[in-house]
């Protein structure tokens, strides 16, 4: 018997169906279960249609996003700088450095050591320090990324590999040991067996001066190996015909090339490395020298070793403390600014990447343990004269000061140009006293801050303050703190604040031109308007002198004394939404949204009418009488 199968027929049946039977709930419930079923029957049935299986997914993404979650909400705040290897086209492209101004690297599997000379960490000496598991050609496949953390001093980097473990490395060139590079690496296993994994151990490149002798030293109850590497690194001596060389000795574990991993469990590390080196010297005295700076680098070690008390989990967690604490007290002083959404703007990442990197090429002599009390008492002094610093524009605009630090020889370079724009513009003696110094000597280059004959003057163009600006814990002597505050208002018009942190004596501030009364200054914040004069002078003058400010106005001579104009709409706009059209009313894209809705529900309705009503009712409703 023949079935034959009349398509027009099913067509008939199906739309009577649908014309005369199809209500609001029907509808309602096919459109669910055809959505259901796109959704999560769907992608299942076409991968069977087609023979196409699930892709495998990448283990190695989901650990490396789970090392890195603890750092994201501070990379959005400029605190941190998190770099995958190679970096992705959104990240900032600053190289992982840890320095302490006694020595630096640049923190990747082959970087040399540098120690001081000219004005920043610029002499290489080639020893790689670093410890990790392998990579490269004929390894597995794996992820890696850092996380540079500005407030501690400490780079993260992380390593996950397909088969099965993943390694995390904190490094830090300690601060008040600042011979001792120290690091962490915990190599963790996730599968039920032991497994052997190859390190990348220290090496000497192309160092033919460099001599290797083994000591033991003690870690507590346990006895380990140590190596000894000596040698000499050559100096470009500038205007000098002599050749001149600096001695430098390092003390660093052995240690062995293949680690075994214990079953689902972490293997830990904590490694020290001890350097100390001359100052240039003769080639000829190099004999003297070398026994003199080995037996340093092997002093530092063995402090070091006693400080950390390996095996003493209280005794490491304050040898990290200490070095931490520092950071955080450079830090104090700092400098913030509203993020700007226009093109090759200066923004958060850039100013504390650059002054982290400054920062690293600095000792911090007042904080480490063996100065003496002299040295402590010369580098308050040093911090207390900050005279004619800093003479010059505002530095937020010079574009050579805020290049990019891709590679080491970049961050050389700009690390290099801080140090000599600051010393010749008046910052001096702030260089002096080394990274506390420093960071005082930038801030106050940020705003164009200048101590001079007796009181501070912030001395910045009023077109530049179309951003918010905060300066934090600015050293007025040595227990007055002034925090400084431009901020935009909904006029577009900016506005001084001005607060004591701390203070020993009465303060007082005038605005541009100092025509007004002097106004005390306290903690709680005090408003000045921002002035334009003709000539142009500085918009606000901070004194503890009343009589000396008083005296401002008869010395400084203007002939015309106006408060700033408002800033136009679309430089603000260009800041803070990326193009000269944004900050329209937020009642005007309320309007624009709910325009969209009511028509999207007129035209749903109108398709139902058309579609869902009966053949009948349409005819009755369009036939004519």
């Amino acid at each position: 018997m023949n079935i034959k199968f009349d398509t027009s027929e099913f067509t008939r049946r199906l739309k009577r169906t649908f014309d005369g039977n199809l209500s609001y709930r029907k509808l309602f419930l096919l459109l669910f279960f055809v959505a259901v079923f796109l959704l999560y029957i769907g992608p299942s049935f076409l991968r069977w249609l087609f023979g196409r299986s699930e892709p495998a997914k990448d283990h190695t993404i989901r650990c490396m996003d789970d090392r890195l979650t603890p750092f994201y909400l501070q990379n959005l705040e400029f605190n941190v700088n998190i770099r995958h290897q190679p970096a992705f086209p959104h990240e900032h492209d600053a190289i992982p450095y840890v320095g302490n101004g006694f020595f630096g690297l640049e923190i990747q599997q082959d970087a040399n050591l540098n120690v001081f000379r000219g004005r920043a960490l610029q002499q290489p000496v080639n020893y790689h320090p670093i410890v990790s598991v392998a990579t490269g050609a004929g390894f597995e496949t794996h992820r890696e990324a850092t996380v540079v953390e500005y407030l501690s001093g400490i780079v993260h980097r992380f390593q996950c590999f397909s088969e099965g473990y993943f390694a995390s490395y904190q490094y830090y060139a300690h601060r008040t040991m600042p011979s001792v590079l120290v690091q962490e690496i915990q190599i963790t296993n996730t599968k039920n067996q032991l497994m052997d994994v190859e390190l990348t151990v220290p090496r000497i490149s192309d160092w033919p001066t460099a001599l290797t002798k083994s000591i033991k030293l003690q870690h507590g109850s346990t006895i380990l190996d140590y190596q000894v590497i000596t040698g000499l690194v050559d100096v470009a001596a500038s205007g000098n015909s002599d050749k001149r060389v600096q001695v430098v000795s390092i003390v660093a574990r052995k240690m062995p090339r293949i680690l075994t991993l214990k079953k689902r469990g972490t293997t830990k590390l904590e490694l020290l490395l001890a350097i100390d080196y001359s100052e240039p010297i003769a080639k000829e005295k190099y004999p003297a020298q070398k026994d003199l700076t080995e037996q340093l680098a092997i002093d530092a070690m063995n402090k070091a070793l006693q400080a950390a008390e390996h095996g003493e989990h209280n005794a490491y967690y304050a040898f990290k403390r200490d070095h931490i604490k520092v950071w955080n007290s450079l830090w104090e002083t700092g400098f913030h600014i509203s993020t700007s959404k226009a093109e090759n703007t200066l923004n958060g990442n850039d100013i504390n990447a650059t002054m982290y990197a400054v920062i690293s090429h600095a000792r911090a002599f007042e904080y480490e343990n063996f100065s003496s009390a002299q040295k402590k008492m010369d580098i308050a002094k040093a911090l207390t004269y900050a005279e004619g610093c800093y003479d010059s524009y505002h530095t937020l605009q010079a574009e050579n000061l805020w290049k990019k630090m891709g590679n080491l020889e970049e961050l050389n370079a700009v690390v290099a140009s801080w140090m000599l724009t600051l010393e010749k513009q008046g910052c001096h003696n702030l260089l002096k006293a080394g990274a506390s110094g420093i960071v005082q000597a930038m801030v106050l280059s940020f705003g164009g801050f200048r101590f001079s004959n007796q009181h501070l003057e912030l001395n910045i163009h009023p077109k530049y303050l179309h951003r918010d600006y905060d300066f934090r814990r600015l050293n007025y002597g040595n227990m007055t703190h002034v925090n400084v505050s431009i901020t935009v208002r909904d006029d577009n018009k900016a506005a001084l604040f001005v607060a004591l942190d701390r203070s020993d004596r009465n303060y007082y501030a005038c605005d541009a031109g100092c025509l007004d009364t002097p106004i005390q200054l306290g903690p709680i914040r005090t408003i000045f308007p921002v002035k334009v004069t003709e000539p142009l002078t500085s918009i606000l003058y901070i004194t503890s002198d009343k009589a000396h400010m008083e005296d401002l106005r008869h010395a400084i001579h203007v002939k015309e004394v106006m408060e700033a104009p408002a800033h136009e709409h679309h430089v603000i706009a260009l800041h803070k939404h990326g193009h000269s059209l944004g900050g329209l009313p937020t009642l005007f894209w309320v309007s624009i949204c709910v325009i969209i809705i009511v028509f999207h529900v007129f035209l749903c309705k109108l398709i139902v009418k058309e579609y869902c009503e009966p053949p009948d009712k349409m005819r009755y409703r369009y036939s004519k009488p």
